[in-house]
C-alpha cells in the first residue's frame, strides 16, 4: 500500500505559497521529482528553486486552475514533461468568508468551481494514464471544514464537503485497480487564506500550525495505506459532532454569537478552521 516519494514524480497544484510550497519542497528533499503549479510566476520560481537544488528535473506551470481547460492542457503537458506521473496533490483552493444571508449563487459557484471542479476535472485528466499504469496516488487536500460546518463558511464548506465525498466514492471505485486515493484535512494553517480580498475578517486569533504539518501529512499519507489524516489532529471534534450534531450546530452558533452578539448570522466573518 502507498508509493514510495523517493524517485517519484509528483504534480502539486496551488504550489506557489503555503501548504503547496511546503508539500513541494517536502516532496523533493525526500527525493521525488515535482511538478508545480500555480498562477503567480515569481513565486512559483522561487519554490521551484529550492525545489530544484534537491531535485533538478522538478518544472513548474502557470497556470489559473480555474480555466477547466487549462487545467485539461496541464494534465497532458505535466505527464509527457515528467516522463509520466506518480501523484497528484490537489490542494489549489479559495476561501470564501461571509455569511449565508449574504452569499450570492456567482459567489457559491465561484468556490465550487475551483475546489471541487477543478481538482475533479485535473484528476479525470489523468486517471485514464494511472489506471494504464497500474499505479498511482491521488490526493486531494480538504479540510476540518469539510467535516464540520464553520459559521460564515457555508459556501467554503461546501466545497470540502464535497470534495471529501468525491474522495471517498472515488477511492471506493478505484479500489484494487492499485491507484489510491488519500484525502488531507488541514486545520488552523498559517496560510494566506487568513487575509484575503473579499473574504469577512477571520475571527480565530488563536494558535496556527505551520504549513510544514501538512506537508509532512500529505508525504506519510503518500507512502502510507489509510485513507484520511487529519493536520493537526482534529478528528475527535468531527466524531463529536457526527455523534450529535444538534449540541454541535448550538455549540458553534453560541461561539459565532460570542463574537458577535446574539443574532447577527449576518455580521462579520468567524473561522475557527483553515
Amino acid at each position: 500500500m502507498g508509493l514510495e516519494v523517493a524517485g517519484s514524480r509528483v504534480l502539486v497544484t496551488g504550489a506557489s505559497s503555503g501548504i503547496g510550497a511546503a508539500t513541494a519542497v517536502a516532496l523533493a528533499e525526500r527525493g521525488a521529482t515535482v511538478g508545480l503549479v500555480a498562477r503567480r510566476a515569481d513565486r512559483l520560481d522561487a519554490v521551484l528553486a529550492r525545489c530544484r537544488a534537491h531535485a533538478p528535473g522538478s518544472q513548474r506551470w502557470v497556470v489559473d486552475l480555474a480555466d477547466i481547460p487549462a487545467v485539461t492542457r496541464l494534465a497532458g503537458e505535466a505527464w509527457d514533461a515528467l516522463g509520466g506521473l506518480d501523484v497528484v496533490v490537489n490542494n489549489a483552493g479559495i476561501p470564501l468568508r461571509r455569511p449565508a444571508p449574504r452569499l450570492t449563487i456567482d459567489d457559491v459557484e465561484r468556490v465550487l468551481h475551483t475546489n471541487v471542479v477543478s481538482p475533479i476535472q485535473l484528476t479525470l485528466a489523468l486517471l485514464d494514464r494511472f489506471l494504464a499504469a497500474g499505479r498511482g496516488v491521488i490526493v486531494n487536500v480538504g479540510s476540518v471544514a469539510g467535516r464540520i460546518g464553520v459559521p460564515t463558511e457555508a459556501a467554503y464548506c461546501a466545497s470540502k464537503f464535497a470534495l471529501s465525498g468525491w474522495s471517498e466514492a472515488l477511492a471506493v471505485d478505484l479500489t484494487g485497480t492499485g491507484v489510491e486515493v488519500r484525502l488531507v484535512q488541514p486545520g488552523a494553517i498559517a496560510t494566506e487564506i487568513w487575509d484575503q480580498p473579499g473574504n469577512d475578517p477571520p475571527l480565530y486569533d488563536g494558535d496556527l500550525e505551520p504549513p510544514e504539518v501538512v506537508a509532512d501529512a500529505i508525504v506519510a499519507a503518500i507512502e502510507g495505506d489509510t485513507f484520511e489524516t487529519y493536520a493537526p489532529d482534529l478528528k475527535p471534534i468531527v466524531e463529536m459532532k457526527t455523534t450529535d450534531p444538534d449540541a454541535y450546530i448550538a455549540g458553534a452558533a453560541a461561539f459565532r454569537d460570542a463574537q458577535f452578539g446574539e443574532g447577527r448570522a449576518g455580521g462579520a466573518g468567524v473561522s475557527p478552521a483553515g
